[in-house]
Parts: C-alpha cells; sequence; structure tokens
C-alpha cells in the first residue's frame, strides 16, 4: 500500500483469512496502533484488528494532549515525566500535522494548595527533566502579566502564576495516523472485528476466531504471538486465556465538557485547579472550549462509561470559579463524554490522581502477550517495550526501532505555513485550509483533490465548521472508516462540536457513504438508527 492506494476492507479480510502471521494485536486504540507500527517497521508480518472503529474507546475520549505529565511531579513519577518529555519531543517531530505546540497559563491564588514558589520549582523540574528542549521554557509572571495573557481570569486573590509549553493533538487522528502507517508497512489492520475466542496449539494460543461484525462473516486468523493491547477491556481478553485471572485493571473515570468558546473566553490552555485541588484543564478546541478532566474511581463498563450530571457540574462550578464572567449553566453544554483510563491495577490503591499512569508487559500461561497501564503521550515506548517481548517469543533478534525518526502518515510536512498556504490558495477559507492540513498534513491534497473533481464535496457539513463532504468520502475510501460514528464522531469530531453530536448532519453523510458501501435506502434507514443510538451511547449525560 502507498499513501494514495485504497485501503480496502475486502482486501485486509483477504488477507487476514488467508495468511499466518508472526503477530496478531488485538485493540485498535492508541496503543494497539503503536505496536502494529513499531512491529511492521521492523519487518514482522503483522494483523491487527478492533472490535469497534479504531480508537473508539479512551483513545478518542481524552484531554487531546501530549504531555509531559507536570501534574506526576506531584507525586514524584520523574522517569514517567522524563520520558514523557522525551516523546512529547518525537512526536512533535514525526507528526507535525497532528502534534502541535500549545502555551499554557496556570495561574495560582491565595490561598491554594500551588503557591507561586512551589510552581516555579515544579516547572523549572519539568523544564530539568526535558533537558531544556521543551518547545520553550516556562517562565513565571506576576499577577498583571497572568491577567495580560488571559484577560478573562478572576482577579480576586491572583498572586501570579506561570507559563509554560505542552502539545495538542487530535487522539483520534493520531491514532488513525500511526495505523495508517503501520498499513504502508505491510500491517494487515481491520475494524469492526471483535475476537470470540483463541485457538491453541501445542497448548499455546496461536490464532483466533473472528466475527467480522459489518457483514457478518467470521474467519480464523493464524499468528504466532498474540498481543492483548485493548486498554479497558484486557480483563475481558486474559479471562478468554485464563478465566480465573484476577483483574489488572484499575478503571477511572475522566469527563471532558465542551462549552462555547465565547462564553469562556479563554486565550490558549490554562491549567486550573479544580473545587476539591485536583489539576484540570481549559483548552482551546475550535469553536469551542474544552474543560476537563475529572479523575474518579470506576467500575463501570467501557460500552456504558458516561459523564454524570455530578461530574458536569463539577466542572462548570470549577471553571465558573476561575473564568467568572463565564456563568456557565448545564444549558451551555454542547458535548459532555467519559473515557475510562486503563490504570495497572498492582500496587494502585486510594487517589486515582496519584496513581502509577506506568505500563507493564506479562506473557499469560498460553503465551498471549498482555499490556496494562500506560498513556497517549508515551504509546511509542509502551509499543517499544511489548515488541520487544514479542520478538522473544518468536526466538527472532530485533531490529533497531526506527519509530522515532520515521513520519506517521501525513507527516512528511517540510514547511507548515507553506502548506496552509497553499490550502488557503486552493480552499479560498483559512478554517478549512487549516483543518485540512492539521488533520491530513502532506495528504490534504489528494483530499481536496475530490472536491476539485466534485465542487459538492467542498462544501461545509455544517455551518461555522470546517468539515467537508470531501472528507467523508476520504474517510471511506482511505481510512476505512464504515459507519456514520467511524466519520462523525472520530475521523472529523463534528459530533464533539455540535449540540445534537452530528442528527441532523447524519443525513447528507449517509447519503455520501451510501454509494461507496452499498447501502440500499433500508441500510441507510439502518445506518441512521445506528448513528442516534451510537451519540446516545458516547454523549448523554446520566443523572
Amino acid at each position: 500500500m502507498t499513501p494514495t492506494s485504497p485501503l480496502t476492507r475486502s482486501a485486509q479480510i483477504l488477507r487476514l483469512s488467508q495468511r499466518r502471521f508472526d503477530v496478531l494485536v488485538i485493540g485498535g486504540g492508541i496503543t494497539g496502533a503503536g505496536i502494529a507500527r513499531d512491529a511492521a517497521r521492523r519487518g514482522l508480518d503483522v494483523a491487527l484488528v478492533e472490535r469497534d472503529d479504531f480508537a473508539s474507546g479512551t483513545s478518542s475520549r481524552s484531554s487531546r494532549l501530549v504531555h509531559g505529565g507536570v501534574r506526576y511531579l506531584e507525586h514524584g513519577y520523574l522517569r514517567l515525566v522524563f520520558e514523557s518529555s522525551h516523546e512529547r519531543r518525537v512526536l512533535l517531530r514525526i507528526a507535525p500535522h497532528l502534534v502541535r505546540p500549545l502555551r499554557f497559563t496556570w495561574p495560582v491564588y491565595a490561598g491554594s494548595r500551588m503557591s507561586r514558589w512551589k510552581l516555579q520549582a515544579g516547572l523549572l523540574l519539568y523544564d530539568l527533566l526535558a533537558l531544556f528542549r521543551n518547545v520553550a521554557p516556562h517562565h513565571g509572571l506576576n499577577a498583571d502579566g497572568i491577567s495580560a495573557a488571559e484577560p478573562m481570569l478572576e482577579t480576586r486573590g491572583l498572586r501570579g502564576g506561570a507559563q509554560y509549553f505542552d502539545a495538542a493533538t487530535d487522539d483520534a487522528r493520531l491514532t488513525l495516523a500511526t495505523l495508517l502507517d503501520a498499513a504502508m508497512a505491510g500491517a494487515t489492520i481491520l475494524n469492526h472485528a471483535e475476537v470470540t475466542g483463541l485457538r491453541l496449539a501445542d497448548g499455546q494460543a496461536r490464532g483466533v476466531d473472528v466475527t467480522e461484525r459489518v457483514g457478518g462473516r467470521t474467519m480464523a486468523i493464524s499468528a504466532s504471538c498474540i498481543v492483548n493491547a485493548t486498554g479497558p477491556w484486557t480483563d475481558r481478553v486474559r479471562h478468554m486465556e485464563s478465566p480465573d485471572a484476577p483483574s489488572a485493571l484499575l478503571g477511572t473515570k475522566g469527563v471532558h465538557i465542551a462549552v462555547p468558546a465565547s462564553r469562556v473566553g479563554n486565550r490558549g490552555a490554562v491549567t486550573l485547579l479544580g473545587l476539591d485541588g485536583r489539576v484540570m484543564f481549559v483548552l482551546p478546541g475550535g469553536t469551542c472550549s474544552i474543560i476537563g478532566t475529572t479523575d474518579t474511581p470506576t467500575s463501570e463498563m467501557p460500552e456504558q462509561v458516561r459523564a454524570s450530571r455530578a461530574d458536569v457540574a463539577y466542572l462548570l462550578e470549577s471553571a465558573n470559579r476561575a473564568f467568572p464572567a463565564a456563568k456557565l449553566t448545564a444549558d451551555d453544554v454542547i458535548a459532555a463524554w467519559a473515557g475510562i483510563r486503563p490504570l495497572i491495577a498492582k500496587g494502585n490503591t486510594g487517589d486515582p490522581s496519584a496513581a502509577s499512569r506506568e505500563h507493564a508487559v506479562e506473557t499469560g500461561p498460553l503465551g498471549v502477550v498482555t499490556v496494562t497501564g500506560g498513556k497517549l503521550t508515551t504509546y511509542r515506548v509502551i509499543a517499544r517495550d511489548v515488541v520487544a517481548v514479542v520478538f522473544r517469543a518468536l526466538g527472532r533478534r530485533a531490529p533497531r526501532d526506527r519509530t522515532d525518526q520515521l513520519p506517521l502518515a501525513g507527516g512528511d510536512v517540510r514547511d507548515f505555513d507553506a502548506e496552509l498556504a497553499a490550502a488557503r490558495a486552493a480552499t479560498g477559507a483559512d478554517d478549512i485550509a487549516a483543518r485540512l492540513v492539521q488533520a491530513y498534513g502532506g495528504a490534504w491534497h489528494h483530499v481536496w483533490a475530490r472536491a476539485q473533481d466534485d465542487p459538492a464535496l467542498g462544501t461545509r457539513l455544517a455551518k461555522g465548521l470546517p468539515f467537508i463532504g470531501a472528507e467523508v468520502v476520504h474517510a471511506v475510501e482511505a481510512e476505512l472508516a464504515c459507519t456514520l460514528a467511524d466519520v462523525l464522531v472520530r475521523r472529523l469530531h463534528l459530533a464533539f462540536e455540535v449540540r445534537d453530536q452530528g442528527a441532523s448532519v447524519a443525513p447528507r453523510v449517509a447519503a455520501l457513504m451510501a454509494p461507496l458501501l452499498g447501502w440500499t435506502d433500508r441500510g441507510v434507514e439502518l445506518a441512521l438508527m445506528d448513528y442516534a443510538r451510537e451519540i446516545q451511547r458516547v454523549f448523554t449525560i446520566e443523572p
């Protein structure tokens, strides 16, 4: 496959059913994607299957940050911060379209548990652990400086603060770009393909049974090594191997809300202490401001986890305290969503905010390699550790890891400003140009070419938002999208930015997808019904 060739579902299914792979990865979130890319780039014959859509779990419900983990310093996780800072630099280099520098302002108020000197000391250590190779060093600000940077912040009791840098990303598209690069390196990837059981040979797991959920077909996939990278669903796969295995996970729920950016008035990213003293953020998100996150223990199933009214009230009240003119209420919430952080259970008890974000790799009794824990920023490191175990299981010597040097799909952008200028000239709209370049990088030309062939595809899907019809066609033909949620929730993130979560846009999107996927009128009707259920499942706020 090349960056411009079709990635067809039928071809992936055929390869999965006919070949024996070196390694099969179960799970298409950021961790599984990283493992597939690393293994494929080192020459292994790789397959990856995902029960739902790529990034449909935690990997599309994060804070959309690639960060060094400044809040982990309080708990002494210095090695994790060092590692995260290094990985942030790597991702800024190999995915410049998807991972972009973001300036944070951190105000300090009288009576806060975070004094100015403590904040300055922490951010100095933060820069030190980044080997002073952050985008720019932090700098302290007095109260006037904080107000100049973020004029809408509360001024009563303001003592000053600081500014520092991390990075913003599109979490779902970062996952997808990693998978597309894995496919370009020869990996076979398939979404909506559920593993229903393990296949054994000589007392070891040497394959899986899979139900392809779009067409309802079943198949057996053979592989010499199987990796369980299913995040919050890790224990389900572990129990296929060992029904009595204790839980490997500590689940914590993280909730975010999107509100109109004009109501909040934040100019950039703001780091705050919430009502209970936990670190949280107010982040720029296009026409929205994103407020989050919570961090509470949960035993909910990943499919059912949602934001609650209490979660939303906590975030609104915390934001209103910092931005008093906003006067946000529940009616201002455009979207609310929740994800489960799959933290390591062993040794993690009590305060979920203090729980380790480290990862662990272990091999089960039937030879399945399971990875638990970790965070989005360090997914490439997690992948490297897993692939080392895979090579040992295969009895082969591992070639050098080069994933820190090779750009992700679309990441071969030499001059970002030049690409933006070219996109503006082509599209005639600044926001559409920025959207195309930031989402697709150097591949934006291929997306826009569809609009040149059919001008109707160059029109906006929703008023005031930069998403266009050409992206829908591209998602189906080049990114394995096959449901409305695949497109509107993950490929475009449009569902997060409109009050009806894209329900009014869905019929037009379905009309674009129908001829590409062979949907009949009844098929379109079913697709719309499925989408209504999906947005209710993901975005409903529980009592």
